[in-house]
């Protein structure tokens, strides 16, 4: 993926740093033992949320790749990787220089991002080092691999602190571009993202230690304490800029132009229920330009089946029948901003939240809000909202609930979320991924990815006892994590 890199000119300039002093950069601009917590969250805000990617939608039946065999569309992949420890130390540097300048509201923003990462490092590998990762520089190399229920248990206390710690703060958040220091908007996404964690351990709800439910409704209930995402503008999402090394991370991406088509599954949800999302985030076909089909008729867009062989993958796109993304995604350089979790997501863990009984309330009113926004969120008319919302596809459906809320939780996820799509599919089911000829996994959707190789190397006894613990000594793709079993 395109890394963004936010140069310390266009810093200065967009965001308005206070003390934003160059003569600070010119002895050692890479000693990072000297940067302030500021300078730190910045770059922990890039590296952690620039996360717009074609990688997962390829694996969720978003897109196909048609210009080789990609691993991720035909579920063959293997090993992932612990990059996100870099980003960790960054966690652990800003929290060490805010201790030491007496700055806790930094500490309290280091907990999220801390929580961030050991949350997505869980859900792809299961058991991972945590308490004592980062240690360094205590001659701890080799920390032990803790359970996936012990490192859920620590993440959601590291929200709670870091939602209590920015309340009890009484300073600004400098070097913030994402919210420009704004403190409840953090605290509104830090809350959300706590929900979208308990939502993730539903099927656990019950029968393990951590108070799923009580955790979830205890949130909810009190808005004063746990304030949440109130609409679109609050949503966690990093803003790009028509400036060099700040542009949306595909502008201008020749691959999106013929490579990248759409994936049947995703494009079928739009097209067969007259979606008008579809025109904002698709192209139509060649084949319907051939018919002279109109960019407003849904019969001129279409999905290529990411499953198939490659070679019938490749009939499939010369016969042109499947629609590339909308031009406007390597065409507008700050075309939407990079979504982590947006308003529209959290309505629907509240509406799924609602129809298990965990909190009150109508699920079909929260069902209803997360359409609704993110119908906004591409400036659909309200006309054409009104519309969508009164066919049978959008109408909530109690019997239906589960169904019905992940299908329209999964349409919001494209080139947004990350990996969240697949996240919630595997807990769910929803919405069924095909796995046909071409896929290299059998008949199966993997479950995780296999430890990095470099574990092996040198953290072999912790490693072998992490993979006897979880899945029966076996590295493999298909193993079931604590969370799944």
């Amino acid at each position: 993926m395109k890394k963004l890199q936010y140069t310390i000119f266009t810093l200065c300039a967009l965001f308005l740093f206070s003390a934003c002093d160059f003569e600070e950069y010119q002895d050692d601009p890479n000693r990072i033992t000297e940067a302030t917590p500021e300078l730190i969250l910045t770059n922990l805000i890039v590296n952690s949320f620039n996360i717009v990617d074609v990688t997962p939608m390829l694996t969720s039946r978003m897109l196909v790749y048609t210009d080789g065999l990609d691993l991720n569309q035909y579920y063959g992949w293997t090993r992932s990787d612990f990059t996100a420890y870099n980003n960790l130390r960054q966690v652990y540097k800003l929290k060490e220089e805010a201790e030491r300048l007496e700055q806790p509201h930094y500490i309290a923003l280091g907990n999220f991002f801390s929580a961030y990462h050991f949350y997505n490092l869980t859900m792809t590998f299961g058991d991972i080092p945590y308490s004592e990762a980062l240690q360094g520089f205590e001659s701890n190399y080799t920390p032990v691999y803790d359970g996936q229920e012990a490192i859920f248990t620590g993440i959601l206390q590291e929200l709670e602190e870091a939602n209590n710690g920015l309340a009890a703060a009484d300073a600004e958040i400098s070097g913030d571009v994402l919210f420009g220091g704004d403190v409840i908007k953090w605290r509104k996404a830090i809350n959300s993202f706590r929900l979208r964690i308990l939502m993730a351990l539903s099927e656990k709800e019950g029968a393990s230690n951590i108070d799923i439910k009580e955790q979830f409704e205890r949130i909810v209930a009190n808005p004063s304490i746990y304030p949440l995402m109130e609409s679109n503008e609050d949503d966690l999402a990093l803003p790009y800029y028509d400036v060099a090394g700040n542009r949306y991370p595909y502008f201008e991406n020749q691959n999106l132009t013929a490579a990248y088509l759409m994936e049947q599954t995703f494009v079928n949800l739009m097209k067969d229920n007259a979606d008008p999302r579809l025109f904002a985030i698709g192209s139509i076909t060649e084949e319907a330009q051939s018919n002279g089909l109109q960019p407003d008729d849904f019969a001129a867009y279409g999905g290529l089946d990411g499953s198939v062989t490659f070679d019938e993958l490749n009939l499939q796109r010369a016969a042109g029948i499947g629609s590339l993304v909308n031009e406007r995604y390597y065409t507008d350089p700050t075309v939407e901003p990079g979504v982590i979790m947006s308003y529209a997501e959290l309505q629907f863990i509240l509406a799924e939240a609602a129809s298990l009984g965990w909190i009150s309330g109508n699920p079909s009113d929260f069902y209803t809000s997360g359409i609704q926004a993110n119908m906004e969120f591409y400036n659909i008319p309200q006309e054409q909202i009104d519309t969508y919302l009164a066919s049978a596809f959008a109408l909530y459906n109690p019997s239906k609930a589960k169904e019905k809320i992940n299908t329209q939780k999964y349409l919001t996820y494209f080139f947004t979320g990350g990996w969240e799509s697949y996240y919630n599919q595997r807990r769910t089911g929803v919405p069924v991924f095909s796995v046909g000829e071409g896929t290299l996994n059998g008949d199966s959707v993997p479950k995780r990815w296999m430890y990095p190789e470099s574990e092996s190397n040198t953290n072999q006894a912790n490693l072998e006892n992490a993979l006897d613990r979880q899945y029966n000594g076996n590295d493999n793709i298909n193993g079931l994590m604590w969370l799944l079993k």
